[in-house]
């Protein structure tokens, strides 16, 4: 009897530890389950992850960033028949259920053992919470299903507690993914059909549904044939529902799937490089302002305009193409054998088979293969001479940046941006900074020096040409033909020393590293196309340097304002010196190296060419009475460089600026502009026969040729007495004057 007792009592020992291990199991199962919910706050504030869209001053869009390209929109926003197909298809009992359809699953459960298929029953807040909540884990097994379900379930009941049925439609709309980076609708219609969804026809807006069975098999791209029987059999759901007429369902069903052509083409942002510049830049300042440029749906509004952007790219790619096409037809790999061998190596070492290449006798396979693999041989050479351009147009009375070409290709802007992120010598076009300084100093346009080579301390610059030498020539004709030895001269002298040039051309809006050294002259430190077209700008702005800018305002989704850019004001050189540079700048188009800037564009300008060393960079940098413009052309490879004269910057890069000019000026309707002297700025008569001497004086009515220029008024010069009178400094020019 004892061990009858003793065996039950036992017995219910073991259902007691039994049942207290399935307790803390389903406890522990219920935790694991409950951890893997979205909180309290999650459900009640759901916050789907929105692109940031950037505008163009002139209101285009530009761009977006984003990890799920989505755009959200409101209920009301809605066509009723995009509505009524997503029910109709998705749910059909979506007003009734609270959030889970308990026969509609038991029937698919049935279904799908007897027939071995697999039929959904997720109801449309099931979906919501799964999208909403990023409950599906890739890959899973029927464990994670299993588990996933049931959050689902438990989710979704929860989100038919805390929103309405509206809610929860406008809710599933916007998260939901439609292929083709679309996430939400409004996306979509942006994508597939270049509208806005309130603009859709009833068979768009049921493609849509279509696309939410799946997005990859139903894609209209891809699988048009497919897309149409699905959408057909939503609009047929329809029909079902008496949702859509049986006539209006005959006429529909014939329409075929149109997409927009960008869908078509792939859409692409008109400036990239600017684009990757403003993403950078707003990176940088996320922790300042605590937002995510990639999921809060920024609104941000650059400085771009879309027309001159779409002109830019249009110029630069003309003359990109051709101009390779001079360079393909003048370079000959046979007379740089020393330099492909170079280049090769380099570019097999980097390349992804070597660099993974786990052993040396694996490594020297993968070597000698591409060594002598002609296709890979003639894509490096390819690479190698391909040209490269940076172009950047600024308006200079406000910092903004109006267009931006950051390379030859147009597409792709995560590469090297040559506007921002290349630094190269500059060559002549440095020289405006030398002359400002001497300028600034109480020289001016008709101080003449000598133009013929000096040695100082071992440098001896020289000009372009032999034929480009002479006696003594004024500072306004050594910079409109760019003689060299004269700028040589001023900065190995008091004129313009090299130490105050450099801190003259970085309160202009130089931010490189300049070397305080004579051949500053010729422009031998390294700057970016976008500092010097900065700097260049200060001149037209009376002397005020403004910080270049890219963005004007950031605001939030609901267009509150997070903060607004405002540039930064500096006054760099006196609106006397600025006057004058510009005028000087002005002889460089009319009459010097510049004067090729006439074939394209008429109206007043002002610049300067840049050439470097054996042709390897080419410049030009210029301004209006209205925009200040920048152009660098050359190689990624400072090796490679052109081959003759077609090389310089009046030849390689001046054509760009201009046609640009020419395109906007008469495509935007800009009127003419003239530029204007500066108070304090006269204009003065001089003796010939002492400038010819290297002592420029001003002219009395004996002198026999006169030269007439502008000089701000208190560096004015003593009287000639060469010719000397006891009149007063003649007024009116005689028969032989020149005016410049």
């Amino acid at each position: 009897m004892s061990n009858k007792k003793k065996a039950k009592r036992n017995k219910g020992k073991r259902r007691l530890l039994i049942a207290f291990i399935l307790i803390i199991l389903f406890t522990a199962f219920g935790y694991y389950i409950y951890g893997g919910l979205p909180s309290l706050e999650q459900l009640e504030n759901p916050k789907p992850q929105l692109a940031s869209t950037v505008y163009t001053i002139d209101g285009e869009q530009l761009g977006k960033y984003f990890i799920e390209n989505r755009i959200e929109k409101h209920f009301s926003e809605f066509p009723p028949f995009l509505i009524k197909a997503l029910i109709s298809t998705e749910d059909r009992k979506f007003y009734s259920h609270w959030g889970v359809d308990i026969l509609r699953f038991g029937k698919a459960m049935v279904k799908n053992i007897l027939t071995f298929s697999r039929e959904g029953a997720s109801t449309i807040t099931q979906q919501l919470a799964k999208n909403l909540y990023k409950l599906k884990s890739h890959k899973e097994n029927i464990a994670q299903t299993i588990v996933r379900k049931i959050r689902e379930w438990i989710t979704a009941i929860q989100i038919e507690k805390t929103y309405t049925k509206n809610e929860i439609l406008e809710l599933y709309l916007n998260v939901s993914y439609f292929g083709r980076g679309a996430y939400g609708v409004e996306s979509a219609s942006k994508i597939y059909f270049n509208k806005s969804v309130n603009e859709l026809t009833l068979p768009e807006a049921a493609l849509f549904v279509a696309l939410l069975k799946s997005s990859s098999y139903y894609n209209p791209v891809r699988h048009p044939v497919d897309a149409l029987l699905r959408r057909n059999l939503v609009m047929r759901s329809m029909v079902v529902m008496q949702e859509l007429s049986e006539a209006d369902y005959r006429k529909f069903k014939k329409e075929p799937i149109i997409l927009s052509e960008h869908q078509i083409k792939g859409s692409k942002s008109i400036a990239p490089y600017f684009m990757e510049y403003v993403r950078k830049k707003l990176s940088a300042l996320s922790s300042k302002y605590n937002y995510d440029l990639y999921r809060d749906g920024l609104n941000i509004y650059t400085t771009i305009d879309s027309r001159m952007q779409k002109i830019a790219n249009e110029v630069v790619a003309e003359h990109i193409t051709n101009f390779q096409k001079i360079f393909n037809s003048r370079w000959d790999w046979e007379d740089n054998k020393n330099l492909l061998a170079t280049i090769l190596d380099e570019d097999i070492r980097y390349s992804k088979e070597y660099k993974e290449a786990e052993t040396k006798e694996e490594k020297a396979r993968i070597y000698n293969s591409l060594k002598y693999d002609n296709n890979f041989i003639e894509n490096v050479k390819k690479d190698a001479t391909k040209i490269q351009v940076g172009f950047v147009v600024i308006d200079p009375f406000n910092g903004q940046i109006k267009a931006m070409v950051g390379g030859e290709n147009q597409i792709f802007g995560r590469g090297l941006n040559h506007v921002t992120e290349i630094r190269r010598q500059p060559g002549s076009a440095m020289k405006p900074f030398i002359y400002t300084v001497a300028i600034s100093n109480g020289y001016y346009p008709t101080f003449t020096m000598l133009n013929q080579k000096f040695d100082y301390h071992g440098w001896s610059p020289s000009n372009f040409s032999e034929n480009e030498y002479g006696g003594y020539t004024t500072l306004r004709s050594a910079l409109a033909h760019s003689f060299n030895v004269i700028a040589g001269r001023m900065t190995t002298s008091n004129i313009a020393p090299p130490n105050q040039v450099v801190k003259f051309a970085h309160k202009m809006g130089i931010k490189s590293r300049l070397a305080a050294v004579p051949s500053i002259a010729l422009g031998t430190s390294e700057v970016t196309p976008l500092e010097m077209t900065s700097a260049f700008g200060t001149i037209i702005n009376k002397g005020v340097h403004v910080s270049p800018t890219s963005v004007t305002k950031i605001e939030d989704r609901n267009n509150i304002l997070i903060d607004k850019f405002i540039p930064i004001y500096t006054e760099a050189i006196s609106v006397q010196t600025a006057s004058i540079m510009a005028n000087m700048l002005q002889s460089v188009v009319t009459s010097g190296t510049g004067r090729g800037v006439r074939r394209y564009f008429s109206y007043p300008a002002a610049g300067k060419t840049g050439t470097t060393q054996n042709f390897a960079d080419a410049w030009y940098v210029g301004f209006t009475p209205d925009l200040a413009a920048g152009v660098w052309v050359g190689f990624d490879d400072h090796r490679i460089k052109f081959t003759n004269t077609y090389g310089q910057g009046a030849v390689a890069a001046m054509p760009i600026w201009s046609k640009f000019m020419g395109k906007v000026y008469k495509e935007l309707n800009i009127p003419i502009k003239y530029f204007h002297v500066a108070p304090g700025v006269v204009r003065a008569t001089f003796c010939k026969t002492t400038m010819d001497l290297g002592d420029s004086k001003i002219a009395t009515s004996k002198c026999p040729e006169t030269v007439s220029d502008i000089i701000i008024s208190k560096d004015m010069p003593g009287k000639c007495e060469t010719h000397p009178e006891d009149d007063k400094i003649k007024k009116e020019k005689d028969k032989n004057s020149s005016d410049w």
